[in-house]
């Protein structure tokens, strides 16, 4: 999938993917990877910007945490982060029903 694609939806990924549940970074990348079928294959220097720019905004929170014998730091979505995860998840609605409607092929008469 094209970098341009994403322009934009970042975010809003990165909140759906921490939908509750806490991940580490990596976790986070590997579950976009999953959740996509392979499409997303976001590099870390696109994610834990991201990451931390979410965390400065207040819609994700992060501690360290111990996993398989690393210290990882682990996010998880603030109440502030579910709010804004279901503002863009209706805003994501609204704008596919709109672009598929000017998409579909009219019906042929």
């Amino acid at each position: 999938m094209k970098a341009d694609a994403l322009r934009g939806h970042l975010d809003a990924l990165l909140l759906a993917t921490l939908d509750g549940k806490a991940l580490h970074g990596y976790a986070i990348i590997e579950a976009l990877q999953e959740r996509s079928g392979g499409a997303l294959d976001l590099p870390t220097g696109t994610v834990y910007p991201a990451l931390r720019r979410l965390e400065r905004a207040g819609f994700v929170q992060s501690s360290w945490s111990t996993v398989g014998g690393r210290q990882r730091r682990t996010y998880r979505l603030t109440q502030a982060g579910s709010q804004t995860l279901q503002a863009e998840r209706r805003a994501w609605r609204e704008f596919t029903h709109a672009i598929e409607g000017v998409l579909t092929a009219p019906a042929k008469t």
